[in-house]
């Protein structure tokens, strides 16, 4: 699977470009993309930024989507110029930074920063994803109404999940990480999720994604036995190297039968276990995504997102 189309929902709002959809989109109720056209870059998405923190209307954007600020694949987007206009976004509450297709900068490519002068920027902001994590990094913060919080990446960094997970994050309802493979830098184990898995972080967290994981059977082992798991209601481990193993391991483990929803989709569990849990959880009720099964040898084996 590769990332092949821009998102044309965010945060429940439709997309348009800025400056491009002026004439159509409304000032409210919609969520600006800016970005510079040119791959290589320039000035363009510092003075897009510029124009658009510089609107009379600034104040009514709720939903801002930042794509390729130019030579995503070699410069890491200006975090410091971002957040010196952020305030002017008043009625801001929810930022994607790193919105690209694989033809505009492959996810493994895009380069980042320190991005926590974007949390203390917006201290209303209820929706942060983060796209790509090549020198990604976060310092613990305490914000109290950041909702949900998605990192996509390839490989996510040991550091990142660590610091995600000595967060204070007291709104926190939905957090997804892409853990990815030690390939491309996602170098993070079950000890580094240990203060998520336990609980006794983000009280309020009901939905958990540990996505696109090459190590999916040892996350599931964990997550067996994690007594974050009783208060959630959504799973999600889709996209990763989950086979038999791991799925055994939920199946054994702690009762599954209250969740919503089990997102699975792209595995490698065998028939028998799929068909175990096709019927304990879906006698029970729990919406069960399980399409995507491959039963390839293990060396033959990959995670849906990485490159």
């Amino acid at each position: 699977m590769t990332i092949g189309s821009h998102i044309t929902t965010f945060a429940g709002r439709p997309v348009a470009e800025y400056p491009a959809d002026l004439g159509e989109a409304s000032r409210a109720g919609t969520a600006w993309r800016l970005e510079d056209p040119d791959y290589e870059g320039g000035d363009e998405f510092l003075a897009r930024l510029d124009a658009l923190a510089a609107e009379d209307w600034v104040d009514r954007v709720g939903a801002l989507i930042i794509g390729n600020w130019g030579s995503a694949y070699e410069s890491a987007p200006p975090i410091g110029r971002i957040a010196e206009v952020l305030p002017r976004f008043t009625g801001l509450t929810a930022l994607f930074l790193g919105e690209m297709t694989f033809d505009e900068c492959e996810i493994s490519w895009i380069q980042h920063t320190d991005v926590t002068p974007l949390l203390e920027a917006l201290p209303r902001l209820e929706v942060l994803t983060v796209r790509g994590a090549t020198d990604l990094s976060l310092k613990p913060v305490r914000h109290t109404s950041l909702r949900e919080l998605t990192i996509e990446s390839g490989g996510l960094p040991a550091d990142v999940v660590r610091a995600v997970a000595e967060c204070d994050l007291p709104a926190l309802t939905h957090l997804e990480l892409w853990l990815g493979t030690e390939n491309y830098g996602g170098d993070a184990d079950v000890d580094d999720l240990a203060p998520i898995l336990a609980g006794t972080r983000l009280p309020a967290l009901t939905s958990l994604g540990l996505r696109d994981a090459e190590i999916a059977d040892l996350v599931a082992v964990a997550l067996a036995g994690a007594p974050v798991v009783a208060r959630l209601r959504e799973l999600d481990l889709s996209l990763g190297m989950l086979s038999d193993e791991g799925a055994a391991a939920l199946l054994a483990g702690q009762p599954l039968t209250h969740l919503r929803k089990l997102d699975l989709h792209h595995h490698f569990i065998g028939a028998a276990v799929l068909e175990r849990l096709t019927a304990e959880l879906g006698a029970a009720g729990v919406e069960l995504d399980v399409s995507g099964a491959d039963e390839r040898d293990w060396a033959d084996r990959y995670i849906a997102v990485s490159e």
